[in-house]
């Protein structure tokens, strides 16, 4: 096997005396895992930090065999980063969701360009923590677990949509989720449409009803708990009172 795609580094751990074994998020073949000789050099280590974009030439005897890969960087990556701690640990998280939550060698463009658009939102810092919402519920959507926000899951109403099922993620009207408010998740209005703006309690809101589903139907099922940078980045969000 030998592929080119365009891919995010997610993760890349040393492996011998000068390798290191990284963890790709590619656009056309899915996550995967490859040894890139020379990795832990000083000048490849730039160049596998989270986040940094990446021409992957990968390389395998068989499909299913780690096979070894040659990494061109694009762009500067996460290095526009690097005065903004918060933006960081974000990206931190967004990794580690990514790397956790995606099964290796599947297909799944729709988390790349998830992946991708959350990357260019870091440098707005008053907007991210919203896209990262987006992009929990981007990657449940690829994994076929989508919100369903169309409508109201009792009356069928599209109007005053304030809550979610937590069984079965569809969204539930202020009227008829009323008499069990204290059983459901609460829906923020940006997650309906761009047009919404973002109000106090929003982004905790929208970060709680994701992690809801990404633990009930991702990690639970691989037995492992949401990733701890993505505990630390909402707590750092909770400091900086962007929750």
């Amino acid at each position: 096997m030998e592929v080119q795609d365009d891919a995010f580094v997610l993760s890349a751990r040393a492996h011998g005396d000068t390798g290191a074994v990284v963890d790709l998020l590619t656009e056309r073949h899915g996550r995967r895992a490859a040894y890139v000789a020379g990795g832990a050099s000083r000048k490849m280590r730039p160049f596998l930090q989270p986040g940094a974009r990446v021409v992957a030439d990968l390389r395998a005897r068989t499909s299913d065999q780690l096979g070894s890969a040659r990494l061109e960087p694009v762009g500067e990556g996460p290095a526009a980063l690097f005065d903004d701690p918060l933006a960081l640990t974000g990206l931190s998280a967004a990794a580690a969701v990514a790397q956790g939550a995606l099964p290796e060698r599947e297909p799944h463009p729709g988390a790349f360009y998830a992946f991708e658009a959350l990357m260019g939102a870091f440098a707005m810092p008053e907007v991210w923590p919203a896209i990262f919402v987006r992009f929990e519920a981007g990657l449940l959507e690829d994994l076929g677990f989508g919100l369903d926000l169309s409508r109201c899951a009792a009356t069928g109403s599209m109007d005053d949509l304030v809550w979610v099922s937590p069984r079965t993620g569809r969204a539930v009207s202020r009227e008829a989720g009323a008499p069990y408010a204290d059983k459901l998740l609460a829906l923020p209005p940006f997650m309906l449409g761009a047009q919404a703006g973002l109000g106090e309690g929003d982004v905790k809101a929208g970060l709680e009803l994701t992690g809801h589903f990404l633990e009930q139907f991702v990690f639970h099922a691989l037995n492992r708990p949401l990733p701890p940078a993505r505990v630390w980045m909402i707590d750092k969000l909770g400091e900086a009172g962007r929750l």
